[in-house]
């Protein structure tokens, strides 16, 4: 399959309702903000998290789309495996660690190859003494940002069971806490730079893929922390060229999300109106696609 040779720019638009869309460890895991709006945030390292759950499951791990950051692995067993299948012959000389260049680059070549995050995402695998060089990913993300401010509500729960026999005696050990929002729509903007994707092989099909999971982001991730979560709109902008033929904050700007007249706390995403750009008014060489047509 062919490497990608095209700039994207992409809006994705999705919201939580009744959830924690993601949690601040640094605060006692309530939803992340900003504490000077009190706009709802959610990192990129969350939804890249939910990307490579999505390609893990569609995938079921096979050939090219091994996940390289996976809960329960160690970065160290991955990095491990270029060394154990190039050794010998005229690939890598070495079967165990190496400092020299030229097999350390044909380690990364090997691993960009077999995972689909690290050809997306790009990764460091410096940091064990299978060094597989670095990588700068083509695909990036930013944070998301909720379109208006946010109420985090934090409720008390209890349970009939106790954790263990002293908690019996003591009658302590059945009350905690949840963080919610009550409704949060979120934008996160994302960039595609085919200069990367020449330097990884990120290609055709994945970028397919990378449109799929975005599209069904939570689907595989419900939980009852998590509420109601739902990507909402997915607004491609495809560039005729590698360099691309706009600012990429310029297209973000053409689309327009609002609240509806008289909608004083949105509660859904009914309560928004969201403008799309004129395809005429376009600026020459960008297309915009619907993601989830």
């Amino acid at each position: 399959m062919s490497v990608n040779e095209n700039r994207y720019d992409f809006v994705l638009l999705f919201d939580c309702q009744d959830g924690n869309p993601n949690g601040d460890p640094d605060s006692d895991n309530s939803p992340r903000f900003d504490p000077e709006t009190f706009q709802g945030l959610v990192s990129d390292v969350c939804l890249k998290r939910k990307v490579r759950e999505y390609v893990l499951h569609a995938k079921s791990g096979g050939d090219g789309y091994k996940i390289f950051v996976l809960s329960g692995n160690t970065l160290e067993s991955n990095q491990r495996q270029p060394f154990e299948q190039l050794a010998g012959s005229d690939k890598i000389e070495a079967k165990g660690p190496t400092t020299k260049p030229t097999d350390i680059e044909k380690a990364r070549q090997w691993m960009c190859k077999h995972f689909f995050d690290i050809r997306a995402f790009g990764a460091v695998m410096t940091t064990t003494e299978f060094n597989c060089g670095q990588v700068r990913g083509p695909v990036q993300l930013t944070f998301a940002r909720s379109i208006d401010r946010v109420l985090t509500t934090e409720h008390t729960i209890s349970r009939q069971a106790f954790t263990g026999e002293k908690d019996i005696k003591s009658g302590t050990g059945t009350l905690g806490r949840k963080h919610t929002v009550s409704y949060g729509l979120y934008v996160a903007h994302g960039f595609i730079n085919p200069v990367f994707s020449e330097k990884t092989g990120f290609n055709e099909d994945d970028l397919q893929l990378l449109w799929k999971a975005l599209g069904n982001l939570f689907e595989l991730d419900r939980s009852a922390a998590r509420g109601t979560m739902c990507t909402r709109g997915l607004y491609i902008f495809k560039h005729d060229s590698k360099l691309g033929n706009a600012q990429a904050q310029r297209l973000f700007e053409s689309i327009q999300i609002e609240k509806k007249e008289g909608v004083e706390s949105p509660r859904s995403f009914a309560d928004y109106k969201v403008t799309l750009p004129d395809a005429a008014r376009l600026p020459q060489g960008v297309t915009m696609i619907d993601g989830l047509a």
